[in-house]
Order: structure tokens, then sequence, then C-alpha cells
């Protein structure tokens, strides 16, 4: 019988190595993530190798529990630790009679790509994403394309913290040779790009590294490589497309060496940041807009999904309107707009963050950075005589913010949302103004949008992933009234005493 965790224990102590360690709070909404330590850190560990055993044979135990085959596909980013928490994974997976397929260093699209190309129900990859180093997670799903949401996480907490694990007979393991190059033929059939292009990938020196350059060349793209290099110590800068030190770094190389596009890509590879050619840094949404203009040219009555922190072009943008193009905005993370996508059967969903999903006839519904990558090289090859500087300029102009992530407690983050969205839905019933214009529309479905008369709008939610809140403002109107967004919500924000300082802002 293995051992119940618990939930907190000293490193180098004799619990530490007895018991497993797992913190309830790594259980987010639609992935897990933990802080798993790191050399000259005096943060305590959330996670230890023993927890990553219980973590494996606890979502074997709810994979059997909800009556799905015992096959499933994992793999691991490049990090120092990421190879050893597979390891553990796969000894809990195999106790609780799963039949795994090792694909090895992997990017996530490469995982959800396995559950199709080796026919397996499941996938856990074992990823921390953009996360700095030191963090630790695992991206799992029973149902392809999907990956879990609330519900199936919440369910995965209950069996790992009580010990209600389900032993199993017949576990299987195999490893995958050169699925990389499996996934490369597939991503790259049917897709030349004719239009002489010259692209920056940028890739932080993460597991992106390994496989986007041999991508895009593939498909006819001179490629200009920028920190491709595997370096798990991530020298220059974390590899996170909505940083805006890696947005700096690549639109330098893309003056540099004269490129027409710049893509970031982050630490998994689900996820793409863009500069054009001038050395513009074009937020993810924008990029949104851009492409569902050019789906929905060829797609009538084109449906897209975006998530609550993108822009409100989506809605207003003449050219969308025209094309008689249908948005919805939906919660924020990867398992939420994936499964808004396949429901609505929508040609794209669209996240902030970069994370993209495209159906058929371009994907498969999950979310990949080099497929975006590849969309985009197609809208420049649709369009031969604009630059991505041009088709950006044809865009209405807005005045949008960064993601910005203040610190907040994982215990807190929660009620601190709870108490903005009450506050504000009651200076709306009252009639009372916010950034100086009436409150005109809230939408509650991920947090609070508020969006004021003249269309300045601001959001605040919890991170699904880290201690931090997330802010996002925008103006069609001026940046002074962007600044004013900003300024109302964030004295709401400290009233409370419970959020910190910001990663970045305005």
């Amino acid at each position: 019988m293995f051992p119940t965790p618990v939930a907190s224990a000293e490193p180098m102590s004799l619990a530490f190595e007895t018991r497993p360690l797992v913190k309830p709070t790594g259980f987010r909404e639609y992935d897990a993530r933990w802080w798993f330590g790191r050399p000259g850190s005096d943060k305590a560990p959330e996670l230890n190798l023993m927890g990553v055993q219980a973590l494996g044979l606890g979502l074997a135990t709810l994979i059997a529990e909800k009556g799905v085959g015992p096959g499933i596909v994992v793999g691991h980013d490049f990090r120092a630790y990421s190879a050893s928490i597979k390891t553990a994974l796969i000894a809990g997976l195999l106790a609780g009679g799963a039949d795994i397929k090792d694909i090895g260093l992997a990017l996530s699209p490469m995982a959800y790509f396995g559950q199709f190309a080796l026919d397996c129900p499941s996938v856990a990859m074992v990823t921390a994403s953009h996360n700095e180093n030191g963090w630790t997670g695992i991206k799992m799903g029973c149902e392809r394309p999907m990956t879990f949401g609330p519900e199936d996480m919440g369910r995965l907490r209950d069996i790992v913290l009580s010990g209600a694990f389900r032993e199993a007979p017949g576990g299987r393991y195999s490893f995958v040779e050169n699925f990389g190059a499996t996934y490369a033929d597939d991503i790259t059939k049917g897709h030349h790009i004719g239009r002489k292009l010259k692209v920056v990938a940028a890739c932080g020196n993460g597991t992106a590294g390994a496989f986007a350059p041999d991508i895009l060349r593939r498909i006819g793209l001179d490629v200009v490589e920028l920190d491709t290099k595997l370096d798990h110590s991530f020298p220059r800068y974390n590899p996170n497309p909505e940083d805006m030190e890696m947005l700096h770094a690549i639109s330098a190389a893309v003056l540099e060496h004269g490129a027409d596009v710049g893509f970031g890509f982050d630490g998994d590879g689900d996820r793409c940041g863009i500069v054009d050619n001038e050395g513009h840094e074009i937020f993810a949404d924008k990029i949104g807009v851009m492409l569902a203009r050019d789906l929905s040219s060829v797609t009538p009555n084109a449906r897209f999904v975006v998530d609550v922190k993108s822009t409100g072009l989506f809605m207003t943008d003449p050219v969308l309107r025209a094309q008689g193009a249908e948005t919805d905005y939906w919660k924020t993370g990867h398992s939420y707009i994936k499964r808004r996508v396949n429901e609505l059967s929508a040609v794209a969903g669209f996240e902030k963050s970069g994370h993209f999903f495209f159906n058929a006839p371009l994907g498969r519904g999950y979310d990949d950075g080099l497929m975006t990558a590849i969309a985009v090289a197609e809208m420049l090859d649709r369009n031969p005589s604009r630059s991505m500087a041009d088709l950006y300029r044809a865009l209405p102009l807005t005045y949008g913010s960064p993601t910005m992530s203040p610190h907040c407690p994982d215990e807190v983050k929660y009620g601190v949302v709870e108490r903005v969205v009450a506050e504000i839905e009651a200076m709306r019933d009252r009639g009372e103004s916010l950034a100086g214009q009436p409150i005109a529309d809230i939408v509650t479905v991920n947090g609070i949008r508020v969006t004021a008369e003249d269309g300045t709008w601001g959001l605040v939610r919890a991170s699904s992933n880290k201690p931090e809140l997330v802010v996002v403002v925008e103006s069609p109107v001026s940046e002074h009234r962007k600044r004013e967004m900003f300024a109302a919500l964030d004295t709401i924000l400290r009233k409370g005493g419970e959020v910190g300082a910001y990663n970045q802002t305005l």
C-alpha cells in the first residue's frame, strides 16, 4: 500500500525521504504546478519525488475510475530535473496498471499529437511551461484533444491527498524512438510557403530549440536561430513569449537580420509570441485578430473563441463583422479554451498568453506554438504585397497593456478576486463611475472584465498556475484612458493589503 501524502516536510529530513510530499495548492484549475526547488533557493519545496509517484498512481486510479483504457503518452520538457520527475511519475503510473508510451524529450503539443498517432486516450506531460526554473508540473488529459478542467483536477487532488489509490497489475512500459521526427512529418505535411520569408526563431534555450528551427525550415522558411541551444539554466531570459525581455530580444534580432517576422516559443512549445518586421512586439490577442481576419476570409461565418484577457477588437473589428465572423469570449486557460473550441466547432481559439488552438483542416484542436507560426507564415504568404507590420497597422488602433501579474498568495487570491467583483458590481448597481466613466458592461465568466462607456476595459482574475493575480487593461480611445482604468482597478486591488508588486507594469 502506497503511503498517504503529506502537505509539508522539511528537506533533508527522514520525513522528506520516506513520505510523499504533495502541497494541495499545486492542483490548479486545469493542470498541476509545484515549486520543486532549485540550488540556492531558500523556498521550501512543495513536492518531492515520492510525491510525484503518488501523482502517477493517483492519475492511473482516476483514469481507471473514468473507464478509460490504460494507454497513456508521457513526455518531459527540458529542465535539469524533468527526466527524474517523469521517471517517478512513470513508476506511479505502472503501479496503477497503465500502458505507457514514453516519447522522451518533447513539446507539449507533441504529447497531445501522440494521443492520436499512438492511439492512446490519455496524456501526462511533465512541464512547468513558462515558469522559471525550480517549478515543475504536469499537463494531463484522458479525452483527446482535451486536457483536464477543474472537475477532473479536483477529483485527482482528492484521490492523491487522501491516499485513495487503486493499484493494479499489468502495467507496461515502452519507449517510442524518434517521435520528434514523426511529429515534424505530421505538422509540416501539406504546408509550404512560396513567399521568400526570413524568420527569427527564439526559444529561450528551452525545449523548442530542439525542434522549431528544423520544422520551420521544412516549410520553406529562412530561419535565424536565437537562443535555440538547449540550456536548462535559461541564461538569457525565461522562455516566455509574454515576457517583455524575451520579446525585446526577438525585436533586436529581427532588426539586425532584416527578418520578416520573429517567433518566440515558450518552455514547452505550446505558445508563440510574434514580433513584426519593424521590431514591434505584437501582443498575441492582436495576432489572433489578424489570423481571424485571414481565416474568416476563406471560411464563411467562421466562429472563434478567445479568452477574457483578449482585445475587444474581436467584437468590434469592421473586417471581422463584414466577413460574418462570430467570437465567443471565454475563461482564460488552455483547457477551458480547448474544450470551448471543441464544443462550438470553432475554426480556432486564441488566448492573449499565446495559446492558439486550430481545428481541422489546420489542426486537431489542441494548442501548438509551431502550428501558430505556420499559420502566421501562411497568412503572410496569402498577402504577398504586405508585411507583418502592414497587417498590424491595418487593425483599428487600441492601447493595450501587457499581462501584468501582481503577487498574491494562492490561499487568498480567489478571495481577493471575489472582493473586487463584489465592489465593482456594487458600484454599477449604485450608478457610480469607474475610471471617470459609467460602467457599460461586466463579464464575470472568469474573474471580472469591466467595460466603461467609451469601450475602455479592464480585467482582474486569479492566475491558475502561480501565486499571482492577472491584470489587463485596454482602451480604444487613448493611452491616458488605458492608464486611468489601470489606476482605478489597482486602487480597488490595494484595499485589502493582500496584493504585492507587479512583475511588469504599463
